[in-house]
């Protein structure tokens, strides 16, 4: 068992994404500004991090319950859990990041 494995309960859930898009769809749509970006591992949604004035991301999981967000930055391969509040990097899956 991965130290992933151990700590975060939710891997089962991870699905073959495809990013929704290059930016913060909600930022994009809204005309706002994002940080950083997240890609949920779930369903593929971008949205922007907890630093960006609309925290969509966290509002992604608030309102669907996905759990899992892999930076969407250019050189990062963290994970993170929102519901076991977990950093993790996952051996062996692709890393996405946006142009």
């Amino acid at each position: 068992m991965t130290e992933a494995e151990e700590f975060c309960h939710h891997l089962g859930q991870v699905a073959e994404v495809t990013p929704s898009s290059d930016g913060c769809v909600e930022c994009l749509r809204d005309g706002g500004q994002w940080v950083h970006l997240r890609l949920c591992m779930i369903c593929g949604h971008v949205g922007c991090c907890d630093n960006s004035p609309g925290r969509h991301a966290t509002a992604h999981f608030d309102e669907t319950g996905h759990p899992l967000i892999q930076s969407f930055e250019p050189g990062e391969v963290w994970w993170w859990c929102y519901v076991d509040e977990f950093a993790f990097e996952v051996d062996g899956v692709p890393n996405f990041e946006h142009s």
